[in-house]
């Protein structure tokens, strides 16, 4: 799994591009960093440590991931 984590203060202040709403951090079964819009059911990639919040970078997330994700919080 991967070591990358945010700082508390960062995530509370990073949002959703397309909703503005709160992410969440979650890992991928493969043990990936990502930032989680449980809304829109889309999960933005960190890549070494940084956020990348651009919309054309996120991907969807089956339902299974969506199960997955929400069982990590």
């Amino acid at each position: 799994m991967s070591e990358e984590t945010l700082d508390a203060t960062l995530l509370s202040l990073l949002a959703c591009p397309q909703d503005k709403g709160p992410l969440h951090l979650a890992h991928t079964p493969a043990g990936d960093t990502v930032l989680y819009n449980p809304r829109l059911h889309r999960a933005y990639p960190v890549d070494n440590g940084i956020p990348v919040l651009l919309i054309d970078e996120a991907r969807d997330v089956s339902d299974e991931d969506h199960t997955f994700f929400l069982t990590q919080n």
